[in-house]
């Protein structure tokens, strides 16, 4: 192995540096915040040799043996991912301040599917797929069975187990099918497939429909979705938080590679049932969001339609839909990762339960002010309101639409995005209503560990606002993810 293919690993043989010398740490010294700090350490490493490679690196593209080629579109996704668990690893020091049991190991069951992410997004061969998708998904079925107290929790790790395996059974077996045809594994070979499956190759079709099956559940697409409810409800909110993101972050990389790898478009066929896929679950989240009270069903059901509108992506094609994935991507991420923060510093230190109901948010502002004016924002920008992040990200995905005249996804999302504003406007209805008299102000007061999660949501906050307001910066960062 070269110099330049070592040094272009280096963000992942950093963060996987990290992970062992957390292991090392929760052996050697059992603590709470240095085990923390070792993790955050090395995934800030990491971050900043993606950073120094994007902005002073050239770009180059470095094939890794088969297996793996570290592009533009790989550097991206690694950034992306590594700043969003990061902003959950600072949740999650706070929210476990007040957990009795050991609160260590999910620093690395963190870092585990953080590398998983990360593989995901240079994986250019079905077995990196294999490895990065495993990886990302069973650090965090003990993720969701962390809390070993609680029966849902452990319900919810179980069922996500079960489920997940399923999925990842369909996936693999449905690129077996379509090796049998075309005797080649990585994702250019399955990619030229998928821009020929028909019903003269029935082999191709059937494994295609299967892949689309196992990722879609992945991403928690209609049908594949009714998991996400229930495992939004069980976990601990940081690991709903790596859920709602990171996960479906990585798994999305990849799916753009196999759906925009090269010149020749995507089967009708395939096409057609993304489209459907898309369709069902912009109004199938957004209608059973209106029926909830639990907010994290609420955001779980929402997580389903903000896919639906990203599923247009895969659709158009062209550099232009590449371009809206990034920026739509990258604010959905900010708003999704300040929306769960401020669930989990309200909720923490962690006890009986998570603060989950809309009414545990009732006149949170004359409880919390610092903390309401984040989530209203970011409640705002989900909502896709003018001048927020989410406005600039649902505007990327319908020009995209209207580029290729995709009008029925284009008024799905139209029609998805207004019923939308009603649940979210709902919950900050909730948090500034009237409470009993006398009990309308009170001292905001934030722990230290609390602390650190409340700077990192204002900042969070603050790039929101900046991207609503002046968003071309993304838009340039956003063409990396090209991948021809």
């Amino acid at each position: 192995m070269t110099g330049t293919q070592l040094w272009a690993l280096l963000p992942l043989l950093l963060a996987t540096g990290a992970i062992v010398a957390t292991m090392l740490a929760i052996a050697i010294y059992r603590h709470h915040r240095f085990c923390a700090s070792v993790t955050v350490v090395g995934m800030n490493f990491a971050l900043l040799a993606v950073a120094y490679d994007i902005f002073f690196g050239g770009n180059q593209t470095v094939v890794v043996t088969g297996l793996m080629t570290i592009d533009a579109a790989a550097r991206l996704g690694m950034g992306l991912v590594l700043v969003t668990s990061l902003g959950v690893l600072t949740l999650c020091h706070a929210y476990f301040e007040g957990y009795k049991k050991n609160r260590e190991e999910v620093y690395l069951l963190i870092g585990l599917g953080t590398l998983g992410a990360l593989t995901l997004a240079c994986a250019t061969h079905a077995a990196t797929l294999l490895v990065g998708i495993e990886l990302l998904t069973l650090p965090m079925i003990g993720g969701v069975a962390y809390a070993m107290n609680e029966r849902r929790s452990i319900e919810g790790g179980i069922k996500y187990l079960i489920l997940s395996a399923g999925a990842s059974a369909a996936l693999f077996f449905g690129v077996a099918l379509i090796y049998a045809q075309v005797g080649a594994l990585d994702i250019a070979s399955l990619s030229k497939a998928l821009a020929v499956a028909s019903v003269d190759q029935p082999l191709v079709l059937a494994g295609a429909a299967m892949m689309l099956a196992g990722l879609g559940f992945k991403l928690s697409l209609v049908p594949f979705h009714q998991w996400t409810p229930d495992v939004y409800e069980a976990a601990p909110t940081p690991i709903t938080a790596f859920l709602a993101t990171v996960s479906k972050l990585g798994v999305f990389i990849i799916v753009l590679r196999l759906f925009h790898y090269g010149s020749s478009p995507v089967s009708p066929v395939i096409l057609t049932a993304v489209v459907g896929l898309s369709l069902a679950s912009m109004l199938v989240g957004s209608l059973l969001a209106l029926r909830q009270n639990n907010l994290k069903r609420l955001l779980a059901y929402s997580s389903i339609a903000h896919f639906g509108y990203l599923s247009i992506v895969l659709v158009v094609p062209g550099d232009d839909a590449l371009r809206a994935a990034g920026v739509y991507l990258a604010t959905y991420l900010v708003t999704s990762l300040g929306v769960f923060g401020v669930m989990a510093l309200v909720s923490s230190p962690m006890g009986e339960r998570d603060a989950e109901h809309i009414d545990d948010y009732r006149g949170l502002f004359w409880r919390r002010p610092y903390l309401t004016s984040i989530l209203t924002a970011m409640m705002l920008s989900l909502a896709g309101i003018p001048l927020t992040a989410g406005f600039i990200g649902k505007f990327a995905i319908i020009a995209a639409g209207v580029g290729d005249a995709q009008w029925l996804l284009v008024g799905a999302l139209i029609v998805s995005s207004a019923i939308s504003i009603y649940y979210y406007l709902r919950i900050v209805a909730a948090l500034f209503a009237a409470v009993a008299q006398g009990s309308e102000r009170v001292t905001e007061s934030l722990g230290w560990a609390q602390s650190f999660g409340g700077f990192m949501l204002l900042f969070a906050m603050i790039v929101m606002l900046y991207l609503g307001v002046y968003p071309q910066p993304l838009y340039l960062l956003s063409g990396q993810l090209a991948v021809h």
